[in-house]
C-alpha cells in the first residue's frame, strides 16, 4: 500500500500549547514554558516539577517531554512514561496519543499493541485528528487488531476533515484503489491528495499528478475546484 505514516515525535512546546488548549492559570507555567523556548531546560524543570507533583496535567505532560528528549535531566523514557500517564489518566488527549505511540513502539514500556490501541482510542474518540489517524492507520495495516478497510477510513477520514495532512493522503489512497467501502473515485483521489500535496506531503502529490493522468481533463477541473473549496472542520 501507498500509506503513509507519522513518525514518533515529540511536539514542540510551542505548538503543545495550542493543541492543549489555554495554559493555567499559573505564572510559573508561563515561566517554564518561556524558559524552554530558550532552551533553558533546568529553568524549565524547576517551574514545571513543583505544579506536576500537584497534578496540573499540562505540567506532567512537559514533564514526560523533558524526560523523553533528556532536556534538563537525565533522558528516562521510563519516567516519561510516567508522567505521560499522569497526565492521559486526566483525560488529556494529547497525551493519550502520545501514551498510544509510546505502546506501539515499545519506549519506556514493552510494546503493547491493545494498550496503544486503547489510548488511541481514547483520544480518538475525543477529536483528537493526530490520534484518529493512528487509529486509522492500526486497523489499515491491521496492527494489534484484525484489519479492517472500512475501519480505517471511518477514522481516516474524521482525520482528514479536520485538515490533517497524512489522513488525507491515506483516505486519497483508499478512494485511488476503492477499498474501505469505498467505490474507487479519482475525482475524489485527486481532491484528497491535492490537499495533503498542499500541506508538504511529497508522496501525495506524486499520486496525484499519477490519478492525473488517468482522468479527463474535465474530471480534473473539477478535483481541483472541490480542493480549493474544502475547508476543514474543526474539532468541536
Amino acid at each position: 500500500m501507498h500509506e503513509t505514516r507519522i513518525l514518533f515525535y515529540i511536539f514542540p512546546i510551542l505548538f503543545l500549547i495550542l493543541i492543549l488548549g489555554p495554559m493555567p492559570a499559573h505564572a510559573d507555567f508561563q515561566a517554564g514554558v518561556a524558559a524552554y523556548d530558550q532552551g533553558d531546560y533546568a529553568t524549565a524543570l524547576k517551574e514545571f516539577l513543583p505544579l506536576a507533583q500537584q497534578g496540573d496535567s499540562k505540567a506532567q505532560f512537559n514533564m514526560g517531554i523533558l524526560y523523553e528528549k533528556g532536556q534538563g535531566v537525565p533522558q528516562n523514557f521510563q519516567e516519561a512514561f510516567r508522567w505521560y500517564y499522569l497526565a492521559a489518566a486526566q483525560g488529556e488527549a494529547s497525551t493519550q496519543n502520545v501514551l498510544g505511540m509510546l505502546y506501539e513502539y515499545g519506549q519506556g514500556v514493552p510494546q503493547d499493541y491493545p494498550q496503544a490501541l486503547y489510548w488511541y482510542e481514547l483520544a480518538a474518540q475525543q477529536g483528537f485528528a493526530e490520534a484518529q489517524f493512528n487509529l486509522g492507520f492500526l486497523y489499515a495495516t491491521g496492527v494489534g487488531v484484525p484489519q479492517s478497510y472500512t475501519e480505517a477510513r471511518r477514522w481516516y477520514w474524521l482525520s482528514a476533515q479536520q485538515g490533517n495532512a497524512d489522513a488525507q493522503h491515506n483516505l486519497g489512497y483508499l478512494y485511488h484503489v476503492g477499498q474501505g467501502g469505498l467505490t474507487q473515485d479519482f475525482i475524489q483521489a485527486h481532491m484528497w491528495y491535492n490537499l495533503a500535496a498542499s500541506q508538504g506531503v511529497e508522496n501525495a502529490r506524486k499520486l496525484r499528478d499519477h490519478v492525473s493522468s488517468l482522468m479527463s481533463p474535465e474530471q480534473v477541473t473539477t478535483a481541483q475546484q472541490l480542493a480549493r473549496e474544502w475547508r476543514p472542520t474543526p474539532n468541536p
